[in-house]
């Protein structure tokens, strides 16, 4: 199998061979649930970020083949791994065949391992196949790594992806809607990057850990983001992408239990989302949060995120941007209605997150609080501020939000000519959707 990707992981079509299905499943579930450990032990094993996804990718093959053929093995991530160290030892024996770690690594390795193949002591059923006392220091390594300054925006999200959630390079490209060999090239390009640097597979010291978080939740941020209204196609939403940030969110959280920005992010993610089996119509049309049936909202969700962002207020240090987000959340969430939301309180928390974080998306924002606070005159002059700042350029956002306003102004003719640039200006089919009908109302 080539190095550039590992196989999708999707359960085969219905009329193969069930031995071939079944392994394809069991292949699937292990490296769902345990990919990031996978890697992680591969890397500080060897000491090499690429060498580790190679292996482990190679590995993921073979046990396609062999387990289709010999049944899943007693510990399947046992088996993975040894897989994966012998892969790097030949790797090392073709690099150079005096390399000292080559000789270290192939001694350890031949202290358990028989010429049966015979797993190691290990990686036995009834041994772990890691350090516990490592493996949530590798899971952690293996973040920072991904999320690496060095790296583009681009490779960050398509590794982080790739090493920690285990996503096949076609999910990834599915969801991004990009050609599988553009995805392929920027996670190539990713590891080069990571092996030309010389970044090395260990945690940041404490005081530029700190500093660094913020790369890692910036992505994760990007991957919900893009699942909760996806930029451009035919779907509003990317359910699969979205969970899948949410359940790196919970696992960073787990790691780091003293930092209230990564609840922060935690609560932000499980409010948003819960909004999503509202948010759609029975053929995947937009529906907005003034018509959605809240009864439809996932009340464990929320349970979740408001306890998430009392967590992050409870450690003592102040809310962040990501908690700030989560709060004005909160307000959505718990209020019945949309003209029962707390509006003045959404307005000054936008205003905090404005002096935190400023942005022009944020200002945008906190005019459409404003406008159901204040009305919209107030909010007009906000939002012409804006485009006279060419703050936001070329955005479908802010065209949809003047031309909404401008509606409520009695200004229809102005009003549906920004409502149009706005549907010109937008990629997404179910958005654009929205802003036509919008328009049409006007005529």
């Amino acid at each position: 199998m080539a190095r550039a990707d590992r196989p999708a992981l999707t359960p085969a079509a219905t009329g193969g061979p069930p031995s071939t299905e079944s392994a394809r499943r069991a292949v699937e579930a292990v490296w769902r649930i345990e990919s990031a450990r996978i890697v992680g032990a591969l890397a500080r094993y060897t000491g090499d970020f690429e060498l580790a996804e190679d292996v482990a990718q190679e590995a993921v093959a073979e046990a396609l083949v062999t387990w289709s053929r010999e049944g899943a093995p007693a510990n399947p991530v046992g088996w993975l791994l040894a897989t994966a160290r012998r892969r790097a030892i030949d790797s090392f024996r073709r690099r150079s065949a005096l390399d000292e770690r080559y000789a270290m690594l192939a001694g350890r390795l031949a202290e358990g391992e028989t010429s049966s193949g015979a797993l190691p002591p290990r990686d036995r059923p009834d041994d772990l196949p890691w350090d516990p006392d490592r493996i949530d220091d590798d899971v952690l390594a293996l973040m920072f790594v991904a999320c690496h300054p060095v790296l583009s925006p681009e490779a960050r999200v398509a590794l982080t992806l790739r090493a920690v959630g285990g996503l096949s390079s076609e999910e990834i490209a599915r969801a991004f809607l990009v050609p599988v060999p553009t995805l392929q090239a920027r996670i190539t390009r990713g590891k080069k990057t990571i092996a030309a640097a010389r970044v090395p597979f260990e945690l940041p010291p404490p005081e530029e850990r700190r500093q660094r978080l913020g790369g890692v939740l910036s992505v994760l941020y990007v991957i919900f983001t893009e699942g909760s209204t996806a930029t451009a196609g035919d779907r509003l939403l990317r359910p699969d992408l979205a969970y899948e940030a949410i359940r790196l969110a919970r696992t960073l959280a787990a790691l780091l239990p003293d930092e209230p920005e990564v609840y922060g992010l935690l609560a932000l993610f499980e409010l948003t989302a819960a909004r999503f089996p509202a948010r759609t119509g029975p053929d995947g049309e937009a529906v907005l949060l003034e018509d959605q049936d809240r009864r439809l909202w996932d009340r464990s969700a929320i349970r979740r995120g408001l306890a998430a962002i009392g967590r992050a207020a409870a450690i003592g240090r102040g809310l962040g941007p990501y908690g700030l987000q989560a709060a004005i959340a909160a307000c959505h969430a718990s209020a019945s209605s949309v003209p029962e939301t707390d509006w003045e309180r959404v307005v000054l928390l936008y205003e905090a997150l404005g002096r935190v974080a400023p942005s022009p998306v944020v200002e945008l924002n906190r005019a459409v609080a404003v406008a159901m606070a204040d009305g919209p005159q107030q909010a007009l002059s906000i939002v012409d501020g804006l485009v006279a700042s060419d703050g936001l350029s070329g955005s479908y956002l802010l065209a949809g939000v003047r031309g909404e306003l401008l509606a409520r102004l009695g200004r229809t003719a102005e009003a549906r000519a920004e409502l149009e640039l706005a549907a010109r200006l937008c990629r997404n089919v179910r958005e654009r959707s929205v802003l036509l009908r919008k328009a049409a109302a006007l005529a």
